[in-house]
């Protein structure tokens, strides 16, 4: 059967459907609509003016927000000096990033303003990746920028700040900003991919990817400031510290799971336990965090970065061992996994580079391991479709003769039926019934009589255009079909088949083997009210071609008539 539901005719030919669902009625249909449509929007478009203005006119100034109160107090302040020569008079900007919790404060001279990462309401709207400011100082003064923030969780996670002119420093601002976007663009994007899997698929593991891509999302979302970007979507508020923790113990979860599903350590049973052990280490961690003092972040943070450290080593040496075994799966957990160690490595750690843009090599890292991931879940669901691909085949075939079984026999039959209806073309059927089968396997044994099947088979699919035109009813019996066949042409080829049948024996080369056929045949009439009638007219005749003497064809009574009327009016 051709694509869209189509049957072929034994010519080769296709027939196509030309009811109102085809693609000229459709076509049509649209040509008309559009026609209706086109006038309107035309009319539509010289309503529509030059130009558009949105929004209002303003007084406020430039955005600024003030420090809170007693929010200094809080904060470590370091200040940068001005140039040798002092100031030169031109605009200055002054950016600062990864600050990850607390109030920001940057300021020049009188010029003082605040912010907060995760709410980006409180930020200089020029600046979207961090808190800036952008001011004038006059020409030769020396008062210095001053920088305060919140002393870090991390010791080494320290605070990036750049100063230049306002187009350069807001550039690198915005660079940031679609960095970072885009790596949560993906991680969603990769999220809802796999949900269309699960739905395709029906298999948890798609789900188990959606969760993985949405705590990776969530974690990035609170190291890089968008949980509070345009507006804060994450109810984060003064807690950051606490949110950043426990999403990297969540995250930390959802990665060692990735490396684990695909490094091949379920091959030893003990180190499998351990994987999932660890696994729950980390989520149980990630629940438990928002109970700590702020006192106890620190250590806490410190301990869930070195566990996992050691466990992505662990399930590395893992993967590799298991890749020299064989075991291909393996090679992702490699590619994730070294990536994650190259940014754990010194010179990532300590080193300008790594410091200054921390947070995008981070998300680049996570990002590229949701990639691998996705890669896998692509895999899986190349291997479930050729499973249930070979499932259906098997569900579908004849297990000795290769041929269609009986279920999906009468599916097709009844498929020809509704295409030959529909477009007025001829459908014949033949019933094959291999004569005294018995008798061949209680005289040859049931080897020959398998071997017997699988020659009457072969033998009625070299007469036939498709290998799905011949069917396996059951035990001895075959159905034959012939779309776009009329009575006449199908019994002269329903005989060729007989005669093929009847050769099949010298062929195999048992002695004293003799094999015949029995076959009735059955054409298409107006009075046939299903697919069914037709099939019983078929076994009928090959009945009446047993009781007639077995191996010939014979034609149901209505077709055998009506073919002699018109060789009588002929």
């Amino acid at each position: 059967m051709t694509a869209g539901g189509r049957c072929p005719d034994d010519t080769g030919r296709t027939m196509v459907r030309h009811g109102r669902g085809s693609p000229a009625w459709r076509c049509l249909l649209a040509l008309v609509l559009l026609s209706l449509v086109a006038p309107v929007l035309a009319d539509e478009a010289r309503r529509t003016p030059a130009f558009l203005v949105g929004g209002a006119p303003t007084e406020a100034g430039t955005p600024m927000r003030a420090c809170p109160p007693g929010a200094l107090d809080r904060l470590e302040e370091v200040e940068i000096p001005a140039p040798a020569e002092g100031w030169p008079g031109t605009p200055q900007a002054v950016n600062v990033f990864n600050v990850f919790a607390g109030e920001v404060m940057v300021g020049l001279g009188d010029r003082v303003v605040c912010g907060r990462m995760h709410d980006a309401r409180t930020r200089d709207s020029r600046f979207r990746a961090g808190v800036g400011l952008v001011v004038v100082p006059p020409a030769g003064s020396h008062d210095p920028v001053r920088v305060a923030w919140m002393p870090p969780v991390k010791s080494h996670w320290i605070p990036t700040i750049r100063i230049g002119g306002p187009s350069p420093v807001q550039q690198e601002d915005t660079l940031r900003l679609v960095m970072r976007t885009a790596c949560l663009a993906i991680a969603l994007a990769l999220a809802f991919s796999a949900l269309m899997g699960f739905i395709g698929a029906r298999d948890r593991t798609f789900l188990t990817h959606v969760a993985m891509c949405l705590t990776v999302l969530l974690w990035q979302a609170t190291l890089n400031g968008l949980s509070g970007y345009p507006v804060p979507w994450l109810p984060v508020g003064d807690r950051e510290a606490w949110w950043q923790v426990a999403f990297t113990a969540f995250g930390f979860a959802a990665l060692l799971y990735g490396l684990w599903s695909q490094s091949g350590v379920d091959r030893w049973p003990r180190l499998r336990r351990a994987a999932r052990y660890n696994v729950r280490g980390f989520i149980a961690a990630g629940v438990l965090v928002p109970l700590l003092p702020y006192s106890a972040l620190r250590p806490a943070w410190w301990l869930v970065d070195h566990v996992f450290l050691v466990s992505v080593v662990g399930l590395t040496c893992v993967a590799v061992l298991s890749l020299r075994r064989g075991n291909r799966r393996a090679f992702a957990t490699i590619a994730a996994g070294v990536p994650v160690l190259a940014l754990l490595a010194p010179p990532m750690v300590g080193g300008r580079f790594g410091v200054e843009y921390r947070v995008e090599l981070i998300q680049a890292v996570l990002t590229w391991f949701l990639i691998v991931m996705a890669y896998t879940l692509t895999n899986r669901y190349g291997q479930l479709r050729a499973q249930r691909d070979a499932m259906r085949q098997l569900a579908d075939t004849d297990a000795l003769t290769g041929l269609p079984n009986r279920r999906a026999g009468l599916a097709r039959l009844e498929q020809c039926f509704v295409d030959a209806r529909r477009t007025g073309t001829a459908l014949s059927l033949g019933f094959v019934d291999v004569d005294l089968f018995k008798r061949i396997n209680d005289t040859h044994g049931h080897a020959v009589g398998d071997q017997v099947l699988v020659a009457v088979a072969d033998a009625l699919v070299s007469d036939v255009r498709s290998h799905a035109d011949v069917v396996r009813m059951g035990g001895e019996e075959f159905l034959v079909l012939l779309p776009g066949v009329d009575a006449a042409r199908a019994h002269a080829r329903l005989e060729l088949m007989r005669r093929r049948i009847a050769d099949t024996a010298s062929a195999l080369g048992v002695a004293g083997l003799q094999i015949s056929a029995s076959i009735g045949l059955a054409a298409l009439r107006t009075d046939d009210e299903d697919a069914v009638a037709l099939l019983r007219r078929a076994d009928d005749a090959m009945y009446r071609a047993k009781q007639a003497g077995r191996d010939r064809v014979t034609r149901d009574d209505a077709a055998h008539a009506a073919t002699a009327a018109e060789g009588f009016a002929g």
